[in-house]
C-alpha cells in the first residue's frame, strides 16, 4: 500500500511516499527512479531485505526509520559522493529537532551519525543512472544487538534508549525532509565548502587517532581534517594520507 500526502511544511518540489512494506527502499528507488517527476522521498514502515554499505545486512526493526531520497542530478561521481555530508548534516539537525538535544551527537566519517558514542544512523549512496539514491536508516526505537555488528565497529544505540524520546518514522521523515532540503540548497548554491566546515564542526574523533580499513589494508593516524574532495586526511607515521573510501575504527 502506498500513501501520498501533501503537508503544509513539506519542502517545495520534493515528493513523498510512505510504503507499508517493501524489500528495501533502495531497491524501490531503483525500480521507480526513471518514472519520478522530481526528488522524492520513499519511506518504508517495514523492510524485508534492508541492506547497508558494501552489501551488508541492515537490521531494521519495525518502528525504526528507513527511507531513500531519489535525487535527479547531472553531477559526476565525485560530487555525488559529497551528498553523504549533506545527508549527515540533515540527520544531525533532524535529530536535534525531534529530541531538543545537541549534546552527544557527532558525525563519523564517511556516513554515520553517532549519539552518546554509539551509532544511531547510517547513510548509503548509490547511483541510478541520472539519479542518486540516498538511503538513510535511523534507530529510532530499537538498536540492533551487538552480535549483529562487525568486530571493532561502533555499537548501535537508539534515540529512545539514549534520549528517552519516542518519534514515529512518518514524523521523523517530515523533519528530515525539511532539514535535507535546506542543506541541499546550500550545497547547490555555494558548493561543498560551507558543508565541509559545518560537518567538521560536528566531527567525531577529530584530532584523535583512528584506523582506516581499506579491504585487507589498514592505516592508523591522527584524524586531521576532511579535504575539499571529502577525503579523510590522516597524519600517519609516514606522513599525511588522504583516503577516499574506508571503514573507520576508533
Amino acid at each position: 500500500m502506498k500513501e501520498q500526502m501533501v503537508l503544509s511544511d513539506w519542502p517545495s518540489g520534493y515528493g513523498r511516499q510512505v510504503l507499508a512494506e517493501v524489500d528495501s527502499t533502495m531497491a524501490e528507488a531503483g525500480r521507480q527512479a526513471t518514472s519520478l517527476a522530481g526528488p522524492t522521498w520513499i519511506c518504508a514502515l517495514h523492510q524485508t531485505a534492508a541492506r547497508g554499505r558494501r552489501g551488508r545486512i541492515w537490521v531494521n526493526p519495525v518502528g525504526n526509520f528507513a527511507a531513500t531520497l531519489v535525487l535527479p542530478t547531472s553531477d559526476g561521481p565525485e560530487k555525488r559522493a559529497l551528498r553523504s555530508f549533506v545527508a549527515a548534516l540533515a540527520l544531525f539537525d533532524a535529530l536535534v529537532a525531534v529530541s531538543g538535544r545537541v549534546d552527544g551527537l557527532t558525525l563519523k566519517w564517511p556516513n554515520d551519525v553517532l549519539l552518546t558514542g554509539g551509532k544511531v544512523a547510517g547513510i548509503l549512496l548509490e547511483s541510478i543512472g541520472a539519479h542518486l539514491a540516498i538511503g538513510i536508516g535511523v534507530n529510532l526505537i530499537v538498536a540492533p544487538a551487538s552480535s549483529d555488528v562487525e568486530e571493532r565497529a561502533v555499537l548501535p544505540v537508539s534515540v529512545l534508549s539514549a534520549l528517552g524520546v519516542e518519534v514515529a518514522p512518518e514524523a521523523f521523515l517530515e523533519v528530515l525532509a525539511a532539514t535535507y532540503a535546506r542543506h541541499e540548497a546550500q550545497f547547490v548554491t555555494y558548493g561543498f565548502a560551507p558543508i565541509r566546515e559545518a560537518w567538521l564542526a560536528r566531527a567525531a574523533r577529530l584530532g584523535e587517532v583512528v584506523t582506516a580499513r581499506m579491504g585487507d589494508r589498514e592505516v592508523t593516524g591522527t584524524f586531521e581534517t576532511v579535504d575539499a574532495d571529502g577525503r579523510i586526511v590522516l597524519n600517519t607515521a609516514t606522513g599525511r594520507q588522504a583516503i577516499a573510501a574506508a571503514d573507520i575504527f576508533f
